[in-house]
């Protein structure tokens, strides 16, 4: 029994998806139909675009959904293999749009244009500079939320995933997050100011909601053809109806992958495949379960390898 995880935001690279683009036409076909749908050439930007332009989130959200469903769909079609047959498909947070979109939940299209609204929205949800990310290392949510509870009058912080065992990302106000990685270090806890331009996944996300909210509104989801598991509550989503609820909520809520990858296995799942740039989520799987097969499907020799 397997699942199919599509990664999100930090897996981008430029060039990547260019091996399948050179050598199939439908790559190439849904890079084209991509470019017209957004009205500018988000192709030319991830094959041969600068790094802080693939980094800026308005991009990097479509970006990284264009090479995922390309990918999926190299291999349902060019080499039959029908991973719809998937106990459950699960994304991380950007992914989890990709996941939708593969099960047939959303089409192409329409997530393209909902995930350059949705990166647009939570890259200007604040002003730059304003908000961040701190990822600590080793410690555990337990551990964190209580740091958290214990000093609120000092700082105000959010945890934004939880991404495995001993990984966990926080958000918050750059003044707050510093003086949260000041106090973790005072503690002997490692700790990493990310890289990134709006502190995702908590409620200074507030007016990207309100976008999201009206935009994920004006979309009919389909009946797709295989089982998600939420970001929001790590269990799986029952209807198309619950879809449009969660992915609303999923802007400011903590992004559930540690919870969502054990609902999964103790599901009966033993066989995770990745299907996007990088290996992101295949490692954080390594260590959340080390006894679950995971594959990494990043071009034609990780397709033909592949056995489900």
């Amino acid at each position: 029994m397997f699942s199919v995880v599509f990664p999100g935001q930090g897996s981008q690279m430029v060039g990547m998806g260019k091996e399948l683009f050179d050598k199939f036409d439908l790559v190439k076909n849904l890079f084209k139909q991509a470019d017209d749908t957004l009205n500018f050439s988000i192709s030319k930007l991830i094959l041969e675009g600068s790094k802080e332009d693939l980094d800026l989130t308005v991009n990097t959200q479509p970006a990284i959904f264009l090479i995922s469903y390309s990918i999926f769909n190299i291999v349902k079609k060019e080499f039959n293999l029908d991973l719809n047959k998937a106990k459950y498909f699960a994304g991380h947070s950007l992914g989890e749009y990709s996941a939708l979109s593969c099960a047939g939940y959303l089409d192409f299209s329409e997530t393209l244009k909902i995930l350059r609204i949705r990166g647009d929205a939570m890259q200007n949800s604040m002003p730059r500079g304003q908000g961040g990310m701190v990822a600590v290392l080793g410690s555990t949510v337990d551990k964190i939320e209580k740091i958290l509870i214990e000093n609120k009058e000092i700082f105000k912080a959010q945890i934004a995933n939880d991404n495995s065992e001993g990984q966990v990302v926080l958000s918050g106000k750059i003044k707050d997050l510093e003086k949260l990685s000041q106090l973790l270090k005072d503690n002997s806890i490692k700790n990493i100011m990310l890289p990134v331009s709006a502190p995702f996944h908590c409620d200074l996300m507030n007016n990207a909601t309100k976008i999201m909210t009206e935009e994920l509104n004006k979309i009919n989801f389909k009946n797709g053809q295989t089982k998600l598991v939420s970001n929001v509550t790590a269990l799986e989503i029952k209807n198309p109806d619950e879809l449009k609820t969660l992915l609303i909520k999923q802007i400011e809520s903590r992004v559930r992958w540690r919870e969502s990858v054990i609902y999964m296995i103790e599901s009966g799942v033993k066989h995770f495949i990745e299907i996007g740039p990088g290996k992101v989520l295949s490692g954080l799987i390594k260590r959340i379960n080390r006894n679950v097969k995971i594959d990494t499907i990043n071009n034609q020799s990780d397709i033909e390898s592949i056995k489900i």
